[in-house]
């Protein structure tokens, strides 16, 4: 088991009179996800961004990101308000203040979506002939065509649930939609209360095209929102009962699964029995329209026990994560153009995966080279008869896995194959659970991780006799074994026979599937062990460089920044003339560009058609290059509460082509937003020319194919 060791603590601070503890030098780690998330929604207002249906996608990713948001972040700050615990974060904020400053920026963010939404996506698609329209707009025929339609097919599905003193406040599940209707009884006068469920296993957005009654012969696309069918058709769900009027309604809960260590005996059970709390979890929003009269929202803030800070109203419709199936309209002109990324283990190598490692050291940069070759690597092992063992870390992996797949066959086959599938892999538990299960019936050995630890690393160990000896090949990456991540998300994997790394890999599946307590890595960073430790040291050493020769040079590529030791340290290192590159995705607590203490420091964030996912820390060593890949951002729960791993490129070759993809995401003035030293970001308008990192690349991987296949 791994064991945690204490990490090498703070030098002190450069001079006496600058103190790096001030709390106006961080950004609140809350807030700056919130600026994340604003980049995200600005991928939406910008009509010349993205072709139509992409921008359609982004207000979809923009609201899904903060459904999980409030599950996880804003659930845990609302814990600690309501423990009455008064602890400031790094920038000196209480969690009450976290919750205003949260409240009021959302609302903000929510109504500039909507805006963007109504007020210029949608007039947009209506000129390209898609349009979502009411159930009012629709003829009186229509509309009797619709009803037809609702009795047939949405009518059986619906539970209508009376509140009343014979019947109980209904359960509302996490992410529901709801009508909260008001009857009136015929009979007898009195007033009702019920409510329906708008059931999530049916399309939201109901393309009635496909409906029988509706072949017009337009061309135009029509959807129609299934909340607004539903309640258009209530009085079949309340017979002899007057509508008097029905509101919208919506539900987010805390989603965070708690696991006591001591309770974890069995960690598979603990895990299900959180998922099924999951859907009990405190309310930590509702979401109601402006329409809903005050009576019925007492009535759902009593009985879901919801504060007023934790009501969000919103003019329009609600939870639009949805919107994403519009991608599914056969419109090419109003998308992404096509992108085959290249495979050039295929193209030189015959897609010899294991005779492409024997050449030298591969690197692959998703989504602009294929992420064919990780799935070939686990294929070719399971049917390799010279191949051993096989043992793989599992985070994500998708549905329809065919790398689980591979493991299953080659547990089969008699090859020894052991897996550290990751349960705690927050809103992929289930899926997880099913595949642990899948693995385990076909003989494999399966761990599911540690107490207290969430393996977050990506390995993969194949051992195969060549010539009587065992030679050991590795796979190490960035991002997770999931093909269909890797058509998105950008991410490094290395493919390499290096002994060292071997070594070091090998004594890790050891920690992790039995009790072996090494620490003594030398080549890898390992989280919980030394990642923090040795990062501080590189950095320090760039300060000796700099000393000694008058320059030193670090470029860290990552998806959050929130450690305050390695940010102090990274102060540290610009008060001393290091100069320093961030390349920060989302959260980013330090502020760059203060006078005297982060003025050679530099912030940017890229945000474009993929999301950028990939780890690279280099450093420039005195000439002596040092370059690391792999799993962590630079944040307490990757450095203490993971395990995590970052590798060394020894190949002086790669670490110059990671160092020329760094060096043109920095010259990015098309994508690119940059931090102001208030914590602020400003899109780079930059004159021409023009350079869109992530065009470029694609740009530069279709041209490198076409030059294999001139070969």
């Amino acid at each position: 088991m791994l064991t945690l060791i204490k990490q090498k603590g703070e030098v002190p601070v450069p001079a006496p009179d600058i103190n790096l503890f001030d709390t106006s030098l961080y950004v609140n780690r809350e807030l700056s996800w919130i600026d994340f998330n604003q980049r995200v929604l600005q991928e939406a207002l910008s009509p010349d961004a993205h072709p139509l249906l992409e921008r359609v996608k982004f207000i979809s990713i923009f609201s899904s990101n903060l459904d999980e948001y409030f599950m996880i972040r804003v659930a845990g700050i609302e814990d600690q308000y309501e423990a009455g615990l008064q602890d400031r974060t790094i920038d000196g904020l209480t969690p009450a203040e976290q919750l205003e400053k949260i409240r009021t920026i959302v609302l903000r963010q929510l109504t500039e979506r909507n805006e963007c939404l109504y007020h210029d996506i949608l007039p947009a698609l209506k000129k390209e002939g898609i349009e979502i329209i009411t159930v009012a707009e629709l003829s009186a025929t229509k509309q009797r065509a619709l009803s037809h339609f609702f009795r047939k097919e949405i009518y059986p599905v619906l539970t209508p649930l009376a509140f009343d003193t014979g019947h109980p406040f209904p359960f509302m599940s996490n992410l529901s939609l709801n009508l909260a209707i008001e009857l009136e009884d015929e009979e007898s006068g009195s007033l009702k209360f019920a409510r329906v469920k708008v059931p999530s296993i049916l399309p939201r957005l109901l393309r009635l095209n496909d409906i029988k009654g509706f072949n017009d012969d337009d061309g135009i696309i029509r959807f129609i929102w299934l909340e607004d069918l539903i309640e258009n058709n209530l009085s079949h769900l309340f017979p002899k009962m007057t509508i008097i009027k029905s509101h919208l309604f919506r539900l987010i809960r805390d989603a965070d699964i708690e696991i006591e260590e001591d309770e974890a005996g069995d960690l598979l059970k603990t895990i299900e029995k959180g998922l099924r709390s999951r859907r009990y979890g405190k309310v930590v929003r509702l979401d109601i329209t402006p329409a809903m009269p005050q009576s019925v929202r007492k009535l759902l803030m009593k009985n879901l026990e919801v504060a007023k800070r934790n009501v969000y109203e919103i003019d329009g419709a609600l939870g639009l994560s949805c919107l994403i199936d519009l991608l599914k309209i056969e419109r090419p002109t109003l998308k992404d153009e096509p992108f085959v990324p290249k495979n050039l283990i295929e193209e030189q190598f015959g897609g010899n995966i294991f005779g492409a490692m024997r050449a030298s050291d591969q690197l692959l940069y998703h989504p602009y080279d294929s992420f064919q070759p990780v799935v070939d690597f686990i294929n070719q092992a399971a049917a390799d008869p010279d191949v051993l063992s096989i043992k793989q870390t599992l985070y994500r992996v998708g549905s329809n896995s065919p790398i689980v797949q591979a493991l299953m066959n080659a547990a089969e086959d008699g090859k020894q194959v052991a897996v550290l599938v990751e349960l705690k892999a927050r809103f992929d538990e289930e899926n997880n659970i099913v595949w642990a299960r899948a693995l385990e019936d076909v003989g494999v050995h399966v761990a599911y991780g540690l107490p207290g630890l969430k393996t977050h690393a990506k390995l993969t160990l194949v051992v195969r006799r060549e010539q009587k000896k065992l030679k050991r090949y590795l796979h190490l990456g960035t991002g997770n074994y999931n093909p269909a991540t890797g058509k998105i998300y950008t991410d490094y994997s290395l493919f390499t026979l290096n002994e060292e790394l071997a070594n070091e890999v090998a004594e890790l599946f050891n920690a992790l599937t039995g009790y072996s307590k090494h620490t003594g890595y030398k080549k890898l960073l390992v989280s919980p062990i030394n990642t923090r430790k040795r990062l501080i040291e590189m950095i320090e050493r760039e300060v000796e460089w700099c000393k000694k020769e008058g320059k030193g040079r670090i470029v860290m590529k990552m998806n959050a920044l929130v450690d305050a030791t390695t940010i102090r340290a990274l102060y540290r290192a610009s008060c001393q003339g290091v100069r320093i590159d961030l390349i920060i995705r989302g959260i980013c607590c330090l502020k760059p560009g203060i006078p005297g203490i982060s003025d050679n420091i530099r912030v940017i964030s890229i945000i474009g058609r993929f999301l950028e996912h990939s780890r690279a820390y280099y450093f420039h060593n005195g000439g002596k290059e040092e370059l690391y890949l792999g799993s962590a951002d630079i944040m307490p729960r990757n450095l203490d509460d993971r395990v995590e791993t970052l590798f060394p490129v020894f190949n002086k070759s790669l670490i110059q082509v990671v160092k020329s993809d760094l060096d043109l995401i920095l010259s990015d003035n098309v994508k690119a937003w940059e931090m102001n030293p208030d914590g602020s970001y400003e899109k780079i308008n930059s004159v021409e020319p023009k350079l869109n990192s992530q065009a470029l690349f694609l740009a530069r991987s279709l041209s490198k194919r076409n030059s294999v296949n001139s070969k």
